[in-house]
């Protein structure tokens, strides 16, 4: 069959756009395969792996795999690859794995939203990776490899400390907020003040929040600095 590529305990199901895993591949290869390569598909679930109950490696790369996504109990596999998929909610995702893949020792989540770096977002840096990949393993202890690279005995044992507290929390929209159109560019002012004309002073609340974060501002000035 085109596109199927078996080798001893491997089988490989490559860029077939296939939207779900196809029944004939748990049935003929499920029994005996222990490295399961679906990337560069368009999965939206994977209905039909349970089929491979004795997987050691899952590669998922290169889908449309999202917050719903649910894997079977799978109490061997130690590597799971989720690069570029459409994955947000990293503790969900982490709170799942942790219950049906108990093995796990190599995980890779490169190219989600839920894997904050430059891959991703360019407003993303280094801190804000370190400090998935501190929550990450405060979650999967266990893992010995995250995104390629190796998991340092400082690294587990600030997690250990201090991971439970690494949790980024999206901000709410206000729920007396209104969408802004292409037309109306959002200003703190209130309508009144938008006049060029006027000149009362006026007070804004900003929908933003500055932490500081990188910034020299936060320094204290004395008189004599002045």
């Amino acid at each position: 069959m085109a596109g199927l590529v078996v080798s001893g305990s491997q089988v490989s199901y490559i860029g077939q756009n296939c939207r779900e895993i196809p029944d004939h591949l748990g049935r003929d290869y499920g029994h005996f395969a222990k490295r399961l390569d679906l990337s560069f598909n368009l999965l939206r679930s994977l209905e039909g792996l349970s089929a491979f109950g004795s997987l050691e490696e899952l590669i998922l790369d290169n889908n449309l795999l999202g917050n719903d996504l649910v894997l079977p109990g799978l109490p061997r596999l130690h590597t799971l690859t989720l690069n570029k998929n459409q994955i947000t909610d990293l503790e969900c995702l982490l709170d799942h794995l942790a219950e049906v893949t108990p093995a796990l020792e190599y995980l890779s989540l490169l190219g989600n939203v839920a894997c904050p770096n430059e891959l991703v977002s360019l407003e993303k840096d280094e801190e804000d990776y370190k400090r998935y990949r501190c929550f990450v393993l405060h979650k999967l202890p266990n893992l010995k490899f995250l995104d390629a690279r190796k998991v340092t005995r400082q690294e587990r044992e600030e997690a250990s400390v201090r991971g439970a507290f690494m949790k980024v929390v999206k901000p709410k929209a206000s729920s007396d907020s209104t969408a802004a159109s292409p037309d109306c560019h959002y200003t703190p002012l209130p309508s009144a003040s938008r006049e060029l004309t006027s000149h009362r002073g006026v007070l804004g609340k900003c929908r933003y929040v500055y932490y500081g974060k990188n910034s020299e501002g936060n320094r204290f000035i004395r008189d004599d600095q002045l």
